[in-house]
């Protein structure tokens, strides 16, 4: 049975009246809902850490901006708005001592929550909600009238009304007008992290480069390798992004179609398969959690290691120079550019 799509009529955003909502972080997802609150009448402040650059973006952008804790002394609904790895400090310092009886924790990403990095409180609401896109889509949609689609869940419900303000939020953020959907804190993290590993990020960066390896080994030139295995999967995601698989299929040659049902399964086995389904255990038990908490904890070494070999791939060099060739793409350096929250 389909799950039910929640919208605009669903969701009451007068549940909001009277009521102080805190936003604490200012980066990308941060941003994006509280200028939208803002916009769709809310009452909303903004916490940060003392020293944090984002106060006078927020400050200029119509916010009052408090320290975190006292922003939470003043909320009702709080957002935790905070990278996964330093949520449960900033909870231990500055959310737990003030979180008193009837308020709401709401997040965007359930890791800290279901993995017990922060643990909850009996006499507080705990919900979630989670635009499908980055900040500055959500911002962008819901200046154009549209909305980014959501999902929302609810971990505790003391109140009885957890689900009405996680619909009600969902609202403010427009994402309501585009379809709204429920999960689990447990069903949302888990398959988030297990897309980002399997498939999203890991899968498909070892992938291109991979296929691109391949090509340099075999003696072709790096540029022929660059176009085929990494510039062109754009091309590719977009018409799956609009289409579906089928709809790609439908768009390309024929000889690239039955490349692809012939080949592709070949690349991608029984094999593979079996190594997503450990990361999906690792996920699912929490292993993947205790490595990365213990890899933060412990100054991140392996993963700096990791990310510098990344960098210093021939795909790197060699997109750098093509990307410089091509005057119709934005050019981004955002190499080294932290998320401020």
């Amino acid at each position: 049975m389909p799950a039910k799509v929640y919208t605009d009529k669903d969701a009451d955003l007068s549940v909001f009246k009277d009521k102080t909502i805190a936003v604490l972080g200012y980066g990308s997802q941060g941003h994006a809902h509280a200028l939208n609150l803002k916009d769709s009448g809310v009452n909303v402040i903004i916490g940060l850490y003392k020293g944090s650059k984002s106060a006078a973006v927020a400050k200029k952008q119509g916010f009052k901006v408090y320290l975190t804790a006292e922003a939470v002394k003043r909320a009702d609904v709080i957002m935790v708005a905070l990278p996964d790895m330093v949520q449960a400090d900033v909870y231990e310092q500055d959310i737990a001592p003030n979180l008193t009886k009837g308020k709401t924790l709401l997040f965007s990403h359930g890791l800290a929550v279901h993995f017990d990095l922060i643990k909850l409180p009996e006499d507080v609401d705990c919900i979630m909600v989670a635009p499908k896109g980055p900040g500055h889509m959500v911002r962008r949609l819901y200046q154009e009238g549209k909305g980014m689609p959501a999902l929302i869940a609810v971990q505790q419900n003391k109140s009885r009304k957890a689900k009405k303000n996680a619909l009600a939020w969902a609202k403010g953020i427009g994402s309501t007008r585009a379809g709204v959907l429920q999960t689990t804190f447990k069903e949302e993290t888990e398959t988030d992290l297990f897309g980002e590993q399997a498939v999203l990020c890991g899968g498909a960066s070892a992938l291109v480069q991979a296929g691109f390896e391949t090509l340099v080994e075999a003696g072709y030139q790096p540029e022929m390798a660059y176009f085929e295995c990494l510039h062109e999967l754009k091309l590719i995601c977009d018409l799956m992004y609009e289409s579906g698989i089928a709809g790609m299929r439908f768009s390309i040659s024929e000889t690239a179609k039955y490349g692809d049902i012939t080949r592709g399964p070949r690349v991608i086995n029984a094999r593979t398969k079996a190594e997503m389904k450990k990361i999906l255990k690792e996920v699912q038990s929490g292993k993947f959690t205790r490595e990365w908490v213990k890899e933060y904890k412990g100054g991140l070494k392996n993963y700096n290691k990791l990310l510098k070999a990344g960098e210093k791939h021939q795909i790197e060099k060699t997109g750098s120079r093509l990307r410089s060739m091509m005057p119709w793409m934005a050019k981004k350096n955002i190499k080294g550019v932290a998320a401020s929250y």
